[in-house]
C-alpha cells in the first residue's frame, strides 16, 4: 500500500503543512524543507517522489512557513531567508518523523532546493544520529555558516551550469566540508530540450538510495528479533 496523504507537523507554535508519500512500511524517508515558491512548484519532485517510492523511500514536503507567512515572504522574499528560524522547524519535521517511525527508526535523507539548500545543511548537522544524506539544488549553503563545518553525511550540491556565481559558491561548499561531498552541474534550465529536472531527480534518488541504504541495513540489523 502506498501513502499519498497530507500530514501537519507541529513546529514551534506553528503547524506546517506536510504531504507524506510512498510506502506504508518505508525502508527509509526523504524530507523536503520548501521555504519558498520556486520549490514549491518545483516539475521534479514528482519525479524524485516516484523514484525513491520504487525503492521503498518515503518522502515527506513540508512547507516550512505557514499560509500567512508565506504571503509576507512573497511580498518581502525575507523569512525564506531565516536559516535560523527554518532550520528549527525542519528539525521538528526530522524529530517529528523519528517519533513517528519509534521503536524502529528508519534512516531520514534531506532536501533543500534554493533558500532551503542552508536549511538542510544546518539540519542535518543538529541531527547527525538520524540523517544520513543531503541534497541541495540550485542553493546557496554557504548561508549555513559555521554549521557546515558539522555536517557528518554525505551531501550532495547540484547547480546550474550556466549560473556561475552559484557554481563559484557550490565549489566553495564542496571544498570546504569534511565528509563525501559531490558537486554536478545541471544544464541550463531554460532549455527545456536539456531535461534538467529529470536529470536532478535521477541524481536525487540515486544519492538518497546508495547512502541511506546502507544506513538502513545498519538499522535492521540493531532492532530485536521479534520486531
Amino acid at each position: 500500500m502506498r501513502h499519498d496523504i497530507s500530514v501537519p507537523i507541529p513546529a514551534a507554535g506553528v503547524i506546517c503543512e506536510g504531504h507524506l508519500t510512498g510506502p506504508e512500511d518505508p525502508r527509509a524517508a526523504v524530507l523536503f524543507g520548501d521555504c519558498e515558491p520556486v520549490a514549491r512548484r518545483d516539475p521534479g519532485r514528482t519525479d524524485v517522489s516516484d523514484r525513491l517510492a520504487r525503492a521503498g523511500v518515503a518522502t515527506v514536503s513540508t512547507d516550512l512557513l505557514t499560509r500567512r507567512e508565506q504571503a509576507i515572504d512573497e511580498r518581502t522574499a525575507r523569512l525564506r531567508f531565516d536559516v535560523g528560524l527554518l532550520a528549527g522547524r525542519l528539525v521538528t519535521a526530522v524529530d517529528w518523523w523519528a517519533s513517528r517511525q519509534a521503536p524502529s527508526p528508519v534512516p531520514i535523507g534531506l532536501f533543500g532546493a534554493g533558500a532551503g539548500a542552508a536549511v538542510a545543511l544546518v539540519a542535518a548537522a543538529r541531527r547527525p544520529a538520524v540523517v544520513g544524506a543531503v541534497v541541495c539544488r540550485d542553493g546557496r549553503p554557504d548561508r549555513a555558516g559555521a554549521a557546515s563545518g558539522a555536517v557528518r553525511v554525505p551531501t550532495l550540491l547540484m547547480v546550474n551550469e550556466r549560473d556561475r556565481c552559484l557554481v563559484t559558491l557550490n565549489q566553495q561548499a564542496a571544498a570546504a566540508l569534511r565528509v563525501p561531498c559531490q558537486l554536478r552541474l545541471l544544464p541550463d534550465t531554460a532549455d527545456p530540450a536539456a531535461g534538467a529536472p529529470e536529470l536532478a531527480a535521477l541524481w536525487a534518488a540515486a544519492w538518497f538510495t546508495e547512502h541511506l541504504s546502507w544506513m538502513a541495513a545498519g538499522v535492521a540489523q540493531r532492532r530485536p528479533a521479534n520486531q
